[in-house]
């Protein structure tokens, strides 16, 4: 399996790191960039579960061709029309006939419908991924726990080869994965928890323990949490109770260094993905009926930030902390 990675920064350079260093046919592509500093410095990855250097292939645009059988696409939803037209080369019609697949690892669901409506359902697995990475302004991808996870599957349920031959990759690397029956399941899941995560932390601009020790902190995580959950059980996605105890611990954990790494973007100054995560869910929660109070707060809160941000009226200096806490990625 020939595997194009959409960029080199912590979610595609760590996946794709580990993909390449396992022995899988990985090319990357990056901008002019990134490019010169992997060929400088190569590909490298510090990480609780080893550090690698790696010497990597990459391409820019216009070198893409379809010569490839899946694209890993780790782009921010705000990036998704460029990154579509990035790998549009290696979608193109094969030669051999064969077709090139995507597995988008972006938060959240809304994505799914524009790479349908531009590549075809047919084309489009399913994926997600969970891992506390950043890209240091070295080049270096900081791999921060042991967490790093990567779930896929075919929206059908069905276990094609292109999934099994990708399962096959992943089983070579030091990568937890799996193979999933109903990826849009685990979709679901991911984005319950991860929308009350984002809702919560931007909201109140503090991790997990800041807002569990404050007043009423507890409480407004238990309620982002169940009103999230409310929306996919009516629409058609009911989270287990193994998922929903997971998510509480974590969400309610006292001694919880992170928070989502939407608030790490909006600390930085940086774009946020308020449309695709919590004002997508915010969407469905006002036409389910549900309890809509703090995806509507915080949701306003990311839209006045963005605002500011594009008249250019953000603080020139960050707060002490803002580099300071763990990020539960976003991913």
């Amino acid at each position: 399996m020939r595997i194009l990675v959409l960029g080199a920064g912590a979610i595609g350079g760590y996946f794709g790191g580990r993909l390449a260093e396992a022995g899988a046919d990985v090319t990357f592509l990056v901008r002019p960039k990134r490019r010169e500093q992997i060929a400088r410095d190569g590909l490298r990855i510090e990480s609780p579960l080893g550090d690698a250097r790696l010497e990597v292939r990459t391409v820019e645009a216009g070198e893409v061709r379809p010569d490839y059988d899946l694209v890993l696409f780790t782009c921010k939803a705000y990036d998704l029309d460029s990154a579509m037209e990035a790998i549009a080369p290696a979608m193109g019609a094969r030669p051999d006939g064969r077709s090139c697949a995507v597995l988008p690892l972006l938060n959240g669901i809304a994505h799914l419908e524009r790479l349908d409506a531009r590549f075809g359902a047919a084309s489009v697995m399913g994926g997600t991924c969970q891992i506390n990475a950043t890209l240091r302004r070295d080049g270096v991808i900081v791999h921060g726990d042991s967490l790093q996870r990567v779930l896929f599957g075919e929206r059908d349920g069905s276990r094609s080869a292109r999934a099994q031959a990708l399962a096959a990759a992943f089983a070579a690397t030091k990568i937890a994965w799996k193979l999933s029956d109903d990826i849009v399941q685990d979709l679901w899941d991911k984005i319950v928890f991860l929308c009350a995560l984002a809702t919560t932390t931007c909201l109140f601009r503090a991790n997990v323990r800041e807002i569990v020790a404050a007043p009423g902190g507890r409480e407004a995580m238990e309620r982002a949490l169940e009103a999230n959950a409310e929306i996919a059980r009516r629409e058609g996605h009911p989270p287990g109770a193994e998922m929903l105890a997971f998510a509480r611990a974590r969400l309610t954990d006292s001694a919880g260094l992170w928070s989502a790494s939407m608030l790490r973007d909006l600390e930085s100054g940086g774009r946020v993905e308020a449309d695709h995560v919590v004002g997508w869910m915010l969407e469905r929660a006002r036409a389910r009926g549900v309890d809509d109070s703090l995806l509507s707060l915080a949701y306003t809160h990311l839209k006045a930030y963005e605002a500011r941000r594009a008249a250019g009226r953000l603080p020139t200096e960050l707060p002490d902390g803002a580099r300071a806490h763990h990020r539960e990625t976003s991913r």
